[in-house]
């Protein structure tokens, strides 16, 4: 039944291994090394390659780890009973071997375990086979013995149910008094034979004549007063004609139709030329060839270093070294108990900065089973503890197991004769042209010559915003400082036409002007949209871009999580290739407006296991940063 079940060190020495089957449990295993326990994602304790779930355990004070691997098909109850005792065992039996921590004493040593596993797993498949006699369930234990018989009765036509809740209704209208009753029997209502509908006459009322009867009755009652009501409304009426007219304000505009025309004048059939722009203010400040690293310090820190504040007197030298010394844990293996209240503070804190909440939990739990057991120093804390491990899980989340580096690759397809591709996709509203034209500016800082294809045939006005950035980039970037070479322009073919058909004769135009990045533009799409996720699969599929980046706002918080998982997965459905084209990196957007609350960067990166590539912190050109995992790790963890 089962695959595998390997013992192995976390250092990768391998213990002690049994092989169910003649395949090989080295690819599975270090598939789950790989995406697991070096990323830092060991919030759940089962992973799934391929054909195989895998499920484990560790043992933080032994630095071991215990796998099994089984086919996902099959649904083995045992199989966590068994990894407990198999880690019981083992640990009780060769503790000597493992306590010495040394490799060569691990690979010196002798682990004949087999027997003992198999009388393990034997134990435990008999143990889920045996089952609790089943009893004959008694009368007297039975719903129906408590119900009594008047309510069994049905009437032919109705249901028990309705029966029962109208029995209920009519109980509760015979409780209201006499008045009550007085009025009902004035608003009766009749059926088409003449005869009153009532439960006095044996038919029972449904709820809407109910409903229906009490409305009756409240006019009845209220009918005056709401015709009195009517009457004074009429006579306020008149009264608004002379109400007083609208002020103008000096400053608030005016509609009038020669001055909001801002269509642009044309002389003799030829639009006019654009009017001067300031380029250092559309450019920005600072080296825009050489991404600067983000800085995630905020004006808080700022005043709080031009301002230190003083330690007070008040409390004396005794009281502050009974506080460092309170809450130190010598010695001892950490419990889940010891850390529940310091992992829930940092599970809210988490998601006060922004992080998605099921994702605060996983990594809440992941840091939970990476320091259970674990032994701890004498001046440590169990706060410092779980707060240095949770950011060393953090930092390994935002460098991910993929570098993008996006130079090198375009200077590979340089060799290769062909232009280097990249598609920006994400919903509405996140900044994908603004970005688009930032990273522009940053290949042609770098001297790379830059197509814009406008693939956003959807939204008005997205042609005409890619027109600006090119006459801007142009302006900044002028052929004459490049020996006339053209180094940025727009490929577009208007509105309403097929995206993928525009991304492709912009690429086939790039490779015969000689163009080295071709910028591929999208309309924004909701990720349940799945008309426009289907035409989005079809461009990724046709043109098979170098790059996919997503763009994403950082001001998400949960909805980070739906909008990645759903991309990936529309992407996959809708594709029509073997193996289908994914989010390859993210351009987080917006991270000037956000401060301290960094937590979308850890929800996007933790979801897709794919770098961030780009941070946009502005407006201008220049304003873009590439990702310091360790500054916004500190922001993350700021109080």
């Amino acid at each position: 039944m089962l695959d595998f079940f390997t013992i192995f060190s976390k250092g990768g020495l391998v213990l002690w291994c049994f092989q169910g089957v003649s395949d090989s449990c080295t690819g599975p295993v270090n598939a789950l090394i790989r995406s697991v326990l070096l990323q830092e994602r060991g919030g759940n304790n089962s992973f799934t390659h391929e054909a195989l779930t895998l499920k484990y355990k560790l043992d933080n004070q032994f630095e071991l780890v215990f796998v099994v691997g089984f086919q996902k098909i099959l649904t083995l109850t045992y199989v966590d009973k068994l990894i407990d005792d198999v880690h019981r065992l083992f640990r009780d039996k060769y503790r000597t071997e493992i306590q010495q921590q040394s490799a060569l004493s691990l690979l010196n040593g002798t682990f004949d375990f087999q027997n003992d596993f198999l009388r393990l797993l034997r134990e435990a498949e008999e143990s889920s086979k045996i089952r609790a006699p089943t009893t004959m369930k008694k009368f007297e234990d039975s719903e129906k013995s408590k119900k009594p018989v008047r309510s069994m009765i049905e009437t032919r036509g109705e249901k028990p149910k309705e029966k029962a809740k109208n029995s209920k209704k009519n109980k509760g209208a015979k409780k209201e008094g006499s008045d009550g009753a007085l009025a009902t029997s004035k608003a009766v209502p009749t059926e088409k034979s003449g005869v009153p509908v009532g439960p006095e006459n044996g038919v029972e009322l449904s709820k809407e004549e109910l409903i229906r009867r009490k409305r009756e009755e409240f006019i009845q009652k209220h009918g005056r007063g709401v015709e009195k009501s009517g009457k004074s409304t009429k006579s306020d009426a008149p009264k608004e004609k002379g109400k007083k007219a609208p002020r103008v304000w000096a400053l608030g505009g005016s509609a009038n139709k020669e001055i909001l025309d801002y269509s642009t004048p044309t002389t003799n059939g030829a639009p006019e030329a654009a009017p001067p722009e300031d380029i250092n203010l559309i450019r920005g400040t600072g080296p825009g060839g050489q991404l600067q690293d983000l800085d995630c310090s905020s004006s808080d820190d700022e005043g709080a270093t031009q301002n230190p504040t003083k330690p007070s007197a008040a409390k004396g030298a005794l009281g502050g070294m009974f506080g460092m010394l309170k809450g130190l844990v010598g010695s001892k293996s950490l419990s889940r108990e010891d850390m529940e209240s310091v992992l829930d503070k940092m599970r809210d804190h988490l998601i006060a900065k922004n992080v998605a909440a099921d994702i605060a939990v996983q990594l809440c739990e992941s840091v939970a089973k990476k320091l259970e057991g674990k032994v701890m120093g004498t001046f440590s804390t169990v706060t410092s503890t779980v707060k240095q491990a949770l950011q060393e899980s953090l930092v390994q989340i935002l460098q991910p197991q993929r570098r993008v580096d996006m130079l090198r690759d375009i200077m590979d397809a340089q060799r290769r004769q062909r232009p280097y591709v990249v598609t920006f996709c994400g919903v509405n509203g996140v900044g994908k042209s603004t970005n688009l034209a930032k990273i522009s500016f940053w290949l042609l800082e770098n001297g790379f010559s830059v197509l814009i294809a406008a693939c956003d045939t959807f939204r008005a006005g997205a042609v005409e915003q890619l027109r600006t950035h090119t006459r801007r980039l142009s302006a900044l970037h002028p052929p004459e400082n490049h020996g006339g070479r053209t180094m940025v322009q727009l490929f577009e073919k208007g509105y309403g036409k097929d995206a993928a058909g525009i991304a492709m004769e912009a690429i086939a135009f790039a490779r015969n002007q000689g163009f080295d990045v071709v910028l591929v533009d999208t309309a924004g799409r909701m990720q349940d949209n799945a008309p426009l996720m289907t035409a989005l699969a079809k461009l990724i599929t046709v043109n098979t871009p170098d790059l996919v980046l997503f763009v994403g706002e950082a001001l998400v918080g949960n909805e980070a999580v739906d909008q990645l998982v759903k991309f990936n997965r529309a992407l996959a459905d809708h594709s029509m290739a073997q193996t289908p084209r994914l989010i390859d990196g993210i351009v987080l957007t917006k991270f000037d407006t956000i401060d301290d609350k960094v937590g979308a960067a850890i929800s996007m990166t933790y979801i897709t296991s794919k770098p961030i590539v780009f941070v946009g912190t502005g407006q201008t050109y220049c304003d873009l940063r590439s990702l310091n995992a360790k500054a916004v790790v500190a922001a993350l963890m700021k109080a």
